[in-house]
């Protein structure tokens, strides 16, 4: 195999070049009627009621905890499992995010562990799907009501998956999703926030816009107004409608691209569950994962040896996440490994294989053969 494998990769078509072309050449490329388009088109596919979308999963973590208004220093507990944004977000809303270990099975937060963490300060609970698989949400949400939480999903590796049958994006107050390259459907860089609450609707479009408190299309035309009031502090998160055409375009193929990955994350299982090194990943039977990564566990093996041998090999496994109490910056919050210790156990064994709806045959077969090699 002479070129490289990564362990993820967008997929883009001549429709979806196409698409992009048509806004380019159209009156409209930034906050025109392709971003609402695009917005209502995810937030139907995920059986909600509004979408907000904005630059990238990372500023819709941001606006979604900015639009809880919480007093500085409010606690929010948060799994250490997962891509630094999602801690940074609640650090850059002047919140304190507290840690909780995870399950041994699905690396999913860990319901009773939060249980364990709550104080007379803590506001919200924020989850990950991780790897594309739901959390235990039932149990989530009973916490959250007996507490009066807020509920945050970051679903940003979980867009199409389900959980007791429904698609991830209505069990919380606010769901995140992410629509970066190695994700289900791309826009480039963007994100969105999907949500049931008018309130929370209305407020994430201002906060994604300068704190401006009203949209482009308000202001500009032959008949608009020119007036306008910035009622809150707020960045600039906005998406172009070049980006929106190419996420329209992606979802539908979103489906298919779930099934592919289905596929290949089903045949990593039947090649490598009987590998005495290897723990593939579990599957609670109450969800249907995504897929956005397929992370399996190494034992009785170095796991950094590995790494580098299979990337001599041209194959680009990686590693997901590194906990953040590994981190010069983030070390300053006193987190330790040893008050994590699943979490631990689980990023210093774990290595991530490629899967993306255009890994061919002949390449899983090559990333298959060449780890059962290695590990003989």
């Amino acid at each position: 195999m002479n070129r490289f494998i990564p362990y993820g990769k967008h997929s883009v078509s001549s429709e979806d070049l196409k698409e992009v072309n048509d806004v380019l050449s159209s009156d409209w490329i930034i906050s025109g009627p392709k971003v609402a388009e695009f917005e209502d088109a995810v937030a139907k596919y995920c059986g909600v009621k509004y979408g907000i979308a904005v630059s990238s999963g990372t500023a819709a973590l941001d606006i979604a905890i900015q639009a809880l208004n919480l007093p500085a220093g409010s606690e929010i507990i948060t799994t250490p499992f997962t891509f630094i944004a999602t801690i940074n977000s609640i650090l850059f809303n002047n919140l304190t995010p507290i840690l909780v270990d995870i399950l041994p099975d699905t690396y999913n937060i860990d319901p009773q562990s939060i249980r364990k963490k709550i104080t007379a300060n803590t506001r919200a609970i924020l989850y990950v799907n991780y790897a594309g698989q739901p959390c235990d949400i039932k149990n989530i949400q009973q916490i959250a009501r007996e507490h009066n939480l807020f509920l945050i999903e970051d679903s940003a590796q979980a867009l199409g998956a389900e959980y007791n049958g429904r698609k991830i994006g209505g069990f919380a107050d606010l769901t995140i999703l992410s629509f970066h390259p190695v994700k289900h459907i791309t826009t480039g860089e963007g994100g969105m926030v999907i949500t049931n609450d008018k309130y929370f609707n209305e407020k994430l479009k201002i906060l994604r816009n300068h704190g401006i408190n009203k949209e482009a299309r308000e202001r500009l035309g032959p008949n608009a107004d020119w007036s306008y009031d910035i009622t809150s502090l707020a960045r600039n998160y906005r998406i172009t409608d070049f980006q929106a055409a190419l996420g329209l375009s992606q979802l539908k193929k979103l489906e298919y691209f779930l099934k592919r990955r289905r596929e290949i994350a089903q045949k990593y299982d039947q090649e490598l569950q009987n590998c005495s090194n290897i723990v593939t990943p579990v599957v609670r039977s109450e969800v249907q994962s995504a897929w956005h990564l397929y992370p399996i566990l190494i034992q009785n093996y170095d796991r950094n040896l590995l790494f580098r041998k299979m990337r001599e090999k041209g194959i680009g496994v990686n590693v997901h996440h590194i906990p953040p109490y590994h981190f010069t910056y983030h070390q300053r919050f006193g987190w330790k490994a040893e008050d994590y210790p699943v979490t631990e156990s689980v990023f210093r064994r774990t290595l991530t294989l490629s899967i993306y709806p255009s890994l061919t045959e002949e390449e899983q077969d090559y990333i298959i053969q060449t780890i059962k090699e290695i590990l003989k």
